[in-house]
């Protein structure tokens, strides 16, 4: 079928199998080799373009050049090596349980802000994924220098392919652009920058909460974020009007990609699936991407408020049909997710109550609420969590 396979020996695959083999020097025979390569090239296959009815583009696994890909390839290739009863097995270590073995020399960080927003960003850490404690001599590392308001809200950090933290934030409640700063260690910062993303559009209202993913099959870089354009969703138009002449709320999200975070592609719809929504994140989980979103709906419709969720093969999508909501009864919005020992924790601002909640599952079917079991810095607002090593949260522990 016009199946060609790439390299055994990619970097990602590489390191993930060593990790299951104690010696470098230890020889295998030659068949052995030839099946162990066929395992893995048939695991991660590249199908040239009008060569595959089901992928007529085209399609490149990457998946093995990542952490996750690595962890995939390491039990496969042990299992292979232990059934061929070859000189390698007597190397064998314990296979990790989870990617979350692999990297446990990781911490949680939390990005957040206070307030609305003006005394920049803030950092909380934990150990557990339940109990966050502030950075306190981190305050006014990074304080917001663009838009005309110059707030710093909503902020999300993302550490991208090249290393670097990447942080887009809100800078108004109604401007049409966002802000962007990048940083080695959290510590030090970039000049922050104004990205004008929805400039080109007279009627556009807002741009809140921006994210980031790395879409690792285009090689590149998703902004997105929430707009409101009066009109342009007449079905849904005029949710939470304040009077006559206000126009009222109807969000949708809204992206432009880039390879390098300095120059961007034109900006297009993201999702849409006929509601309301702001407060999107999305993460990278194996082969998909989970998309978690706030269902905005509110008056004259009946309000929602609540926490869903959708996924997709690919970063840009389609994506499925959303959830039905995984929060309570109770308002909140920002979801941020994280993968712990095989779980799903997603954190949210309880807003109305100032107070952060989170629920749990294994499988994003069943969910429980265990917002009594965590707890954050006080009057924390919407924020981000994600991993770091110990070595940067060592250096910001250090801050004086």
């Amino acid at each position: 079928m016009g199946v060609t396979a790439l390299p055994l020996a990619s970097r990602a695959t590489q390191k993930g199998t060593l990790m299951a083999l104690r010696s470098r020097e230890a020889r295998i025979s030659s068949i052995s080799i030839a099946r162990l390569a066929l395992l893995v090239c048939l695991a991660f296959p590249w199908v040239p373009p009008g060569q595959s009815l089901s992928s007529p583009g085209g399609r490149q696994d990457d998946t093995h050049f990542s952490q996750y890909g690595a962890f995939s390839v390491t039990p496969l290739a042990v299992d292979e090596i232990r059934g061929l009863n070859a000189p390698l097995k007597q190397y064998l270590q314990e296979i990790p349980s989870s990617a979350e073995d692999i990297t446990a020399k990781e911490r949680y960080l939390f990005a957040y802000f206070l307030g609305n927003g003006k005394d920049g960003l803030h950092l909380a850490f934990s150990d557990d994924g339940l109990s966050w404690k502030e950075l306190s001599n981190y305050k006014a590392r990074i304080v917001p220098q663009v838009g005309n308001d110059k707030l710093m809200r909503d902020p999300f950090i993302l550490q991208g392919q090249d290393g670097l933290f990447h942080m887009v934030w809100t800078v108004s409640w109604r401007e049409k652009g966002i802000g962007y700063a990048s940083s080695a260690d959290l510590i030090n910062w970039s000049e922050q920058k104004y990205l004008p993303v929805m400039e080109h559009e007279p009627q556009a209202r807002n741009c809140w909460a921006p994210e980031i993913v790395y879409d690792d099959e285009k090689n590149q870089y998703l902004v997105f974020w929430a707009t409101t354009i009066p009109g342009r969703f007449p079905e849904t138009d005029g949710q939470n009007r304040k009077g006559p002449g206000d126009p009222g709320l109807d969000h949708r999200i809204y992206y432009v990609t880039s390879k390098d975070m300095k120059s961007f592609s034109e900006t297009r719809l993201f999702f849409d699936q006929g509601f309301n929504i702001i407060d999107a994140t999305i993460v990278r989980d194996g082969a998909r991407y989970l998309m978690f979103l706030k269902d905005e709906t509110n008056q004259p419709f009946t309000p929602q408020k609540n926490i869903r969720w959708t996924q997709s093969d690919h970063a840009e999508g389609p994506y499925k049909p959303v959830s039905r909501p995984i929060t309570g009864n109770y308002w909140c919005e920002g979801p941020t997710a994280l993968k712990i020992g095989g779980s799903w924790v997603v954190y949210f601002d309880r807003y109305r109550e100032n107070r952060y909640g989170a629920v749990i599952s294994q499988d994003l079917d069943e969910w429980k609420d265990i917002s009594a079991q965590v707890s954050f810095p006080p009057n924390a607002r919407h924020g981000t969590a994600f991993r770091v090593s110990k070595e940067i949260l060592a250096k910001l522990l250090e801050l004086k």
